[in-house]
């Protein structure tokens, strides 16, 4: 199926690992421009998977906390481009700020760290979105919705995150700009990778992973990037033009499911 998204210029946070880096080779594949805002600067891993797919992309590097660095982004790329057509809101991390032992101050940096910038981008480019009748695209979490016990600043700022979906869908409506969320569950990415290291040796780490996956409905596995970032595409893409204010959850069934099947 073509996604009619080729010269498509969409601005994708935290482009680089994971999640996002899977949401770039989407899109790059089906011949859109992606315009990746990273915290670390560009290496030669993610220059050789990129250019593998294409030789068409922009890389700023900002730390998303520094959000006052938005606007000159968005900006330059208009001006380049002439036109913006889609936004991915992916950067962020869990940072397990608990109930228990986390200051207010540090419950409100949390916040800062992985919701205003989701604001920030698109208030920045939704003059431009109109133009083009684009999308935005934001990724949430599951904590939002199945909470996690330890993460109340996390889980706040998913929260917050489906709330704006639903917001900004019905907001933009009548310009015919599309908004989606896509909840992520148990995906596979270096963050995931570093925190199953945590729990000790390759057996123990094994174990647990094994304990995670046994509770997916579907498969038994973790979601790969890839699907993800297949999933992010179609909602960036004219094929998906009647859904907006949707919360779409590739995951196997983990939110929706009962995890005691067998």
């Amino acid at each position: 199926m073509d996604l009619q998204l080729q010269n498509k210029v969409i601005i994708i946070t935290g482009g680089k690992n994971g999640i996002g880096k899977g949401i770039v080779l989407s899109i790059a594949a089906e011949g859109a421009i992606p315009v990746i805002i990273n915290r670390s600067p560009v290496d030669d891993e993610f220059v050789a998977d990129i250019t593998a797919v294409t030789d068409t992309y922009e890389y700023y590097q900002l730390d998303l906390n520094d959000t006052d660095g938005i606007a000159p982004i968005v900006e330059e790329v208009y001006k380049k481009y002439g036109h913006i057509d889609g936004i991915v809101n992916n950067a962020g991390a869990n940072d397990n700020c608990d109930l228990e032992n986390t200051s207010w101050r540090d419950f409100e940096k949390s916040l800062h760290g992985n919701l205003t910038h989701y604001y920030e981008l698109v208030h920045q480019a939704v003059g431009y979105l109109k133009e083009s009748q684009g999308s935005i695209v934001n990724i949430g979490s599951k904590t939002a919705l199945t909470g996690q016990g330890k993460t109340s600043a996390y889980a706040a700022a998913k929260g917050a995150i489906l709330g704006l979906t639903r917001e900004w869908a019905a907001a933009l409506a009548e310009d015919n700009v599309r908004v989606n969320a896509i909840v992520v569950a148990e995906a596979w990415t270096p963050l995931y990778a570093r925190w199953i290291k945590s729990f000790g040796d390759e057996a123990a780490q094994k174990a647990r992973l094994a304990l995670i996956e046994d509770k997916i409905p579907l498969g038994k596995r973790m979601t790969s990037t890839e699907e993800i970032g297949d999933m992010a595409a179609f909602l960036l893409s004219p094929r998906s033009s009647h859904t907006t204010g949707q919360w779409l959850h590739p995951d196997g069934g983990y939110v929706h499911l009962d995890r005691a099947l067998n």
